[in-house]
């Protein structure tokens, strides 16, 4: 009965379009089941009283629908933590992790976190260094109570400040490191992404509804006001964009620029500084 169930599941999401259908199922069985997925193999029919057998056909339903799983379990992992998320803030996802590993390779007191939606960047930095503070910035009041909550979870709040803005807004002060993720999908892009990303996670989050470019040209254009002597600026950009996004911070004065692959050999994140 076990394995029909998850056999029935598996082939429903195959057939509405969706990849790892096997992995989503057990995911989200588990989750019916209130257990954690790596005792799955333990479970037996008794086990699956029909309160869960409902609950678990009900998750399929929705997954069929293109929801994402993370959406389903209400978080996402991302740098060995697990990050509370919605619909109303960007999925953290794997290959941002790369601009922590960036971030992590020099030392620093101070960063500013520019659109920091589920708090992800900010609070995995703060979390992973005791001794640094931290300001987020977001225009979405959403993001901002989801960040200040997944501080809160991970015990950072006490040196964390987030704050409602447009970009640099309602920022004072200067930092020694910047790091942003920006909406970088351009608008003839939009159409080409998954449904999951496309129909469920924010558009203010995805795309600046133009070439992908704007908001890398508004940030380094006030950015020099804001990095202390020797700071630095890391954003994630779109694989496609590198050579644009290399040719904005060229003319905005930064004489040294890298370029960073991510685990797929994409090129994932650019690492400003002033030479």
């Amino acid at each position: 009965m076990l394995y029909d169930l998850v056999a029935a599941a598996t082939k429903q999401l195959r057939e509405a379009g969706v990849e790892n259908a096997l992995r989503d199922a057990r995911i989200l069985l588990a989750r019916a089941a209130q257990i954690d997925s790596s005792r799955l193999p333990l479970i037996c029919d008794a086990t699956l009283c029909p309160d869960i057998q409902q609950y678990f056909l009900e998750l399929i339903e929705l997954r069929a629908k293109r929801i994402p799983v993370s959406h389903l379990l209400g978080e996402r992992e991302f740098y060995g933590r697990r990050f509370e998320v919605s619909g109303k803030v960007l999925d953290p996802r794997p290959e941002t992790e790369t601009l922590i590993d960036a971030a992590l390779s020099r030392p620093f007191r101070r960063v500013l976190d520019l659109g920091i939606g589920s708090g992800a960047i900010l609070v995995t930095l703060l979390a992973e260094c005791p001794e640094i503070i931290g300001v987020g910035v977001d225009i979405c009041p959403y993001a901002c109570r989801q960040s200040i909550r997944n501080a809160a979870i991970h015990q950072v709040s006490d040196r964390i400040e987030i704050i409602q803005s447009d970009w640099f807004e309602h920022i004072n002060g200067q930092f020694d490191l910047i790091v942003s993720n920006p909406p970088y999908i351009a608008a003839e892009e939009m159409n080409d992404l998954s449904d999951e990303v496309r129909l469920y996670e924010p558009v203010i989050a995805l795309t600046d509804g133009a070439d992908g470019l704007t908001f890398y040209r508004e940030i380094c254009g006030s950015i020099h006001n804001y990095l202390n002597p020797g700071g630095r600026v890391i954003f994630e950009i779109n694989p496609t964009k590198s050579a644009q996004v290399y040719d904005v911070a060229l003319t905005a004065g930064f004489g040294q620029i890298s370029v960073i692959k991510d685990l797929d050999q994409r090129e994932r994140i650019v690492v400003l500084e002033y030479t």
